[in-house]
């Protein structure tokens, strides 16, 4: 009974370890307009604000799974949360002048490198705590609250920035200081196999996937015809594969790259990465359509999602006990094509602006995602030795990381020429110039919301009908970006079914 109340004390840690990197995903994007007013940051320097997040999580989850593994998982938690806690103090304490924008963007990239530290330690420390049997229910727990918090970040990013934009980074603070005291108490074990760090592979891989999701963060802004973006993307493919190539001849490489003889390791993270395609973009999708297309503030844009999660948190127990008792793969594939026609009822209710006819198709994609996110997670890194447990999860992040870039570049390229169609054919007929339609349709697709009254007003006009008509048009333009989802779902259900292997996952031996 101690036993089993010391592993639910470890997961509450790690569960707190890891809320502020989940809420942080969503809640800059809430309170940008207010950062930039205050700071007079550039419209790129806002821009990379919240991008250089996400960009130093990308880069650096393989280096902090290895870390992990190495330097024990216990201290790097430790080690990713006060970096993360005090990247968050700093952001908020950002000063205003001509040093606000390097200062802040400095420091978000910091806050991303703790988060890329913490997050494997913090998924490897609860594999340890739990039977291999229990694990799927324990990730299930995880991943469901976790991910719940996901949608947190509007509705507090809303509520905080009606006071100070600076607390959005502050509300960091005490989650930080209740996941170190649970750490002490829970006294999570302290795994580690010490070996050679292989830092050339580390620049490699760090500079390969830093390279290759700038060009698919930036390919909306320079464009898809760009030299940058497709010169960023290349250069990143060629770094990423020269790391391949060095990491097969050197002695203690920076990930064993044997694991992916693994079928279903392989096969898992096939499915983890094209689910990643529109998991991670539909938050910033369905929360720019609630304010844009429904009209709602941020904070109710928040609860729009909530929707979302409560089909996934039920679905991520039941995928999680699936996983224990039956293997991934009868969790997986009906998750897939479950996801896949509820993105398709979802599209085609978006233009009908009513939540009403969309709440139980919403429920649908989060009972199909929960499914899929937790079990193949788990499973996955359940393949690998006990001492590799980092080394796995940072290959999972890297690879789910990888896809959400590539969702958000091709799925926002989508918005922005649907809508400028769309908004084009109907100001058309109201006499606006095409330009001034052009202006209107990037200023929706590149907002992350807010209240979308001035849309109208920006064409000179106050009518309804025109305001009607603009809702009209990107709920439609968010259709195709939904069949889109849809399309992508439906390829994973095929690579599962093809590929995913049948049965529980053996128990490997520790090298």
């Amino acid at each position: 009974m101690g036993e089993q109340r010391s592993s639910k004390l470890v997961l509450a840690a790690m569960i707190f370890a890891v809320a502020m990197t989940f809420i942080d995903m969503t809640i800059v994007a809430i309170a940008a307009p207010e950062l930039q007013h205050d700071l007079e940051l550039s419209s790129t320097g806002l821009q990379w604000v919240i991008n250089g997040y996400l960009l130093a999580l990308s880069a650096l989850f393989a280096l902090g799974g290895r870390l992990a593994d190495v330097m024990g998982h216990r201290t790097m938690v430790v080690i990713g949360v006060v970096v993360f806690a005090v990247s968050s103090a700093l952001c908020g304490a950002t000063p205003e002048g001509q040093f606000a924008e390097a200062w802040i963007v400095t420091f978000r990239v910091l806050e991303g490198a703790g988060a890329a530290l913490m997050f494997p330690a913090a998924l490897a420390i609860i594999l340890a705590a739990f039977p291999l049997r229990k694990r799927g229910q324990a990730m299930g727990i995880f991943f469901g609250i976790a991910g719940g918090l996901t949608a947190v970040g509007p509705i507090a990013g809303g509520y905080l920035s009606e006071w100070t934009w600076r607390a959005i980074f502050w509300v960091n603070i005490p989650v930080a200081i209740t996941a170190l005291v649970l750490i002490y108490i829970s006294k999570p074990a302290q795994s580690k196999a010490p070996a050679p760090i292989d830092y050339r592979g580390a620049m490699l891989i760090t500079g390969g996937m830093a390279l290759a999701v700038l060009g698919l963060q930036q390919a909306s802004t320079w464009g898809w015809d760009s030299p940058a973006t497709w010169g960023s993307i290349v250069a990143g493919l060629a770094f990423l594969g020269a790391f391949v190539r060095f990491e097969r001849r050197v002695e203690s490489p920076l990930i064993n790259l044997d694991i992916f003889r693994d079928r279903g390791f392989s096969a898992e993270n096939a499915v983890l990465f094209i689910a990643m395609i529109p998991f991670i973009p539909m938050f910033f999708f369905a929360s720019m359509y609630a304010q844009i297309g429904l009209g709602d503030g941020s904070s109710e844009s928040g609860l729009y999602l909530m929707i979302f999660f409560g089909g996934f948190a039920v679905a991520t127990q039941i995928g999680g006990r699936i996983l224990d008792r039956r293997g991934a793969r009868l969790a997986v594939v009906p998750g897939a094509i479950l996801a896949a026609v509820g993105f398709y009822l979802w599209g085609q209710a978006l233009p009908n602006l009513d939540l009403s006819d969309q709440w139980k198709w919403i429920v649908m994609v989060g009972a199909g995602m929960g499914l899929i996110i937790s079990p193949a997670n788990t499973d996955a890194i359940n393949r690998a030795p006990a001492n590799a447990y980092g080394e796995a999860t940072g290959i999972t992040q890297t690879v789910r990381n990888f896809g959400s870039s590539l969702g958000m570049a091709v799925l926002g390229t989508i918005l922005i020429h649907q809508n400028k169609r769309h908004i084009e054919d109907s100001l058309d007929g109201f006499g606006i110039p095409k330009a001034e339609a052009d202006s209107i349709a990037d200023s929706m697709s590149e907002s992350s919301g807010g209240d979308s009254t001035h849309f109208a007003s920006e064409t000179g006009k106050e009518s309804k009908e025109i305001f009607d008509s603009i809702q009209l048009d990107f709920a439609q333009a968010m259709e195709i970006v939904f069949y889109g989802m849809a399309v992508a779902m439906a390829i994973a259900f095929v690579v599962a079914l093809v590929t995913m292997p049948r049965g529980l996952v053996q128990p490997p031996g520790t090298e």
